[in-house]
Parts: structure tokens; C-alpha cells; sequence
């Protein structure tokens, strides 16, 4: 095969070592490899960087293995290499073959004859919001759980505060359970600390706040409301950095929170994500299959089997289905009309996963052409239907679904 890059290296990275094998030309017109291993610290990467630079190396490849992958990636760029980051997938090894030193030749040999495509990694910026985007997410879900362990905490001892009160752990009803942590049982005394409103339901209160709290409770809801809210103050904390990294993307952060079901948070978890600029996707398409938002192909023998969108990006799916549910409750939105035009055929957890779909394909327009969204309205797929037959023909295969027997009789006209 032809030789497309002479002078380039494949890297296998461990947690404890690195091995290189670099590929460079030899004596009488052949190709020479010469291998060694590296430990993963930061002073052997920059020797690593060294010898690299020593053989004249311009291209380096490695697999994404973990987090493994980025100090090394890290160093290397700043040292000017061409990189390339491949899926594990994608460049298996024959199997019985497997060791550090075949897979790094293996990957400098398909380098080196431009059989690898290479995987997105985004500027270093976007990479950092990545991590606190992440970050953000699983500190809201646990500080949802803590919220919840405090409501079934109460459950078993007969306090019914969540049946009164529109918010158990707002200022009224963190200071009842304070007061409970402290020892004080009178309910009366307890319905006296609400605050605005909620005082006019302070008999209703005084009935909620009598059951069995005991000492056992005291030490687990105190437990749980201290860590609850230390969970929001460390969530402000990354809000406020997430927030100075975002300020030069926050002109593309508010074009997408024009889309219906995406705010201001998703909208950052979407440039986290797949970053702000859309001239690494060639399409919209290009940009749904790699997210793994659209069913891939699987035709054999003329026949078409099921095509699943398979793992993908999990963080910006879950993001792009959670706009989608948002947006399938905004009225008078093509959003909303779609999710419910697809929910009676396919239900609803895959409407959502095609309305996410749309979202993404909306968000690279939006980004890509420095454009807000435009909506189309909720009747747009009954003014696309201009074919009085077809439109015919569907709204009775949705009344005959619906149980009914349709008989039509043409009007005089």
C-alpha cells in the first residue's frame, strides 16, 4: 500500500506507561519502526514529546482510552504535532495478538497509509466545560436524591409537611425541619415559623407537623439538609465558572435558547458538548450521526433490519431528550406538534428521542448560520399536506384508529 504520511507514531496509553512506536523511513527504500515505552507521568511525556521531535515524527495517533489519553494529547499539541484521536473500536487487532507494543504498531501502520479517521476532540475551552458541565449534572441529581431522602425520611415519621406546603424545602419548610432537628415537637410552634403566604395555612400545618419524629430522624434529616445544601452552594460555584468560560459563546448560547425546550443551561450543555463551531460537521446529518441521535443502517440480503441509533454521546442525548419533553408541552410550537404527531405512532420515549433529534439538527443551523430559530407553527404539517386526498386519507386512518367507521359522502357542490 502507498505510503501517505513517512514520518509518524501510534501510541498505546496505560494508566502506569506509554507505549510509542514510531514509523520513519529506512535504508534501500524500506520502512523502519523502533519502539519504546514511556512511564504516564509528566516528565516522561515531555521526553516522549523530545524523541518524537528527534525523528522528525509529524504525525501521532492514539486510542481514546479513558482520561488516559489527554495529558498526553495535551503536551503533544502544544508541541506542535499533528494529532489524531481513533475509536478503540474501529482499529481492533487481530485477535490472539493483543499486547501494548502490537497496538501501537498496529495503530502507526494504518497512520501511516491513511486508513484512520480520526474523532472530534474539541478546542481546550470547550473540553473544560465539558468537565464542569458534567460535573453540574451529577451534583443536581444528587441533590434532587438528598431532596427526596428528606421527603421519605418524613414519610416514616408521620410528618405530611410535602401535603401542605408547594415546596418542602424552601425557607418555611427548612426552618420547621430545623427546629425539629433542635428537639422542638409542638406542631403549633412548628406551623408558627412559616413565612408569606403559606401563614394561612398554619392550621393545616399544625396537623401535617404531628406524627413520630424521632432521634433516629433528627440525625438523618440533618445529615441530609446539611448535604443538600452544600450541594447548591458547590452548584453555584460551577455556575459562576461555567458562566466566565461561556462568555465568548454567550452570543451562541442565547441563539440557541431560542429553540422551544432548550434554556439557558441545556443550551451550555449543548456547546459543552459539540462545541460552537459547526465547521467540523460538513452537515446537520454528519453532526446526528456522530451524537447517535438517528438509527444507523443494517440491510443484509435486500432485507432491512433493525437499524438502532447505538451508545453515542449519553451526556448530550440525555440533555437533547429532556428539551424534547419541554418542548412537546409549548403550545403552538412545530416542536410540540411533531413529539404528539409521533407519540400516537411510535409512543412516546422514541417521539422524544426524534424530537431530540430535530433539536440538534436545529442547533447546528442555529449555530452554523449565526441565526436564531424560526418557528413554523403548530399547523405546519397540515399546511405541508397541500394534496386534499392524502390530507383525506390520513385523517380518516386516524378516526378509524380511534375506533370509529368512516363512510363519506361528497357535498353538493
Amino acid at each position: 500500500m502507498d505510503v501517505v504520511v513517512s514520518r509518524c507514531a501510534g501510541i498505546d496509553i496505560g494508566k502506569a506507561e506509554v507505549v510509542v512506536c514510531l514509523r520513519v523511513p529506512g535504508s534501500r527504500g524500506k520502512r523502519e519502526s523502533q519502539v519504546r515505552t514511556f512511564s504516564a507521568v509528566a516528565g516522561e511525556i515531555n521526553r516522549l514529546a523530545d524523541w518524537l521531535a528527534e525523528h522528525q515524527v509529524s504525525h501521532v495517533v492514539m486510542e481514546a482510552t479513558g482520561q488516559y489519553w489527554k495529558p498526553v494529547w495535551d503536551v503533544l499539541a502544544e508541541r506542535g504535532f499533528e494529532l489524531m484521536l481513533v475509536n478503540a473500536r474501529h482499529v481492533k487487532m487481530v485477535p490472539g495478538r493483543k499486547t501494548d507494543v502490537a497496538d501501537a504498531t498496529w495503530l502507526a501502520e494504518l497512520l501511516e497509509h491513511g486508513l484512520l479517521r480520526g474523532s472530534f476532540v474539541p478546542p481546550r475551552v470547550i473540553r473544560e466545560l465539558r468537565d464542569l458541565t458534567r460535573y453540574r449534572k451529577r451534583l443536581v441529581q444528587a441533590h434532587t436524591s438528598e431532596g427526596q431522602r428528606i421527603a421519605k425520611i418524613l414519610e416514616d415519621a408521620g410528618i405530611k409537611l410535602d401535603s401542605v406546603v408547594s415546596h418542602l424545602l424552601g425557607v418555611s419548610g427548612r426552618a420547621m425541619l430545623r427546629a425539629l432537628i433542635a428537639g422542638q415537637r409542638d406542631p403549633e410552634q412548628l406551623a408558627e415559623l412559616a413565612r408569606g403566604r403559606l401563614r394561612t395555612k398554619i392550621p393545616a400545618l399544625a396537623a401535617a407537623l404531628e406524627g413520630r419524629f424521632a432521634e433516629h430522624h433528627a440525625i438523618i434529616i440533618g445529615l441530609a439538609l446539611d448535604h443538600f445544601e452544600y450541594l447548591e452552594r458547590s452548584v453555584v460555584r460551577l455556575d459562576e465558572r461555567i458562566d466566565a468560560l461561556m462568555a465568548e459563546h454567550s452570543a451562541a448560547r442565547d441563539r440557541l435558547d431560542t429553540i422551544p425546550g432548550v434554556g439557558k443551561r441545556a443550551a451550555e450543555v449543548i456547546i459543552a458538548e459539540i462545541g460552537a463551531d459547526m465547521s467540523v460537521f460538513p452537515t446537520a446529518g454528519h453532526l446526528a450521526s456522530w451524537a447517535r441521535m438517528c438509527p444507523g443502517n443494517n440491510i443484509t440480503g435486500g432485507k432491512r433490519k433493525p437499524g438502532t441509533t447505538g451508545g453515542g454521546n449519553r451526556w448530550l442525548r440525555e440533555t437533547l431528550v429532556e428539551c424534547a419533553w419541554a418542548a412537546s408541552r409549548k403550545r403552538d410550537s412545530y416542536l410540540a406538534a411533531q413529539f404528539w404527531r409521533l407519540a400516537r405512532r411510535i409512543g412516546k420515549k422514541k417521539a422524544a428521542l426524534a424530537v431530540g433529534h430535530s433539536i440538534l439538527v436545529i442547533a447546528w443551523h442555529v449555530l452554523h448560520d449565526n441565526s436564531t430559530y424560526t418557528e413554523l407553527g403548530a399547523d405546519w404539517f397540515i399546511r405541508r399536506i397541500d394534496n386534499n386526498t392524502r390530507r383525506r386519507d390520513r385523517l380518516i386512518t386516524e378516526l378509524q384508529g380511534m375506533g370509529y367507521r368512516v363512510s363519506l359522502d361528497k357535498a353538493a357542490s
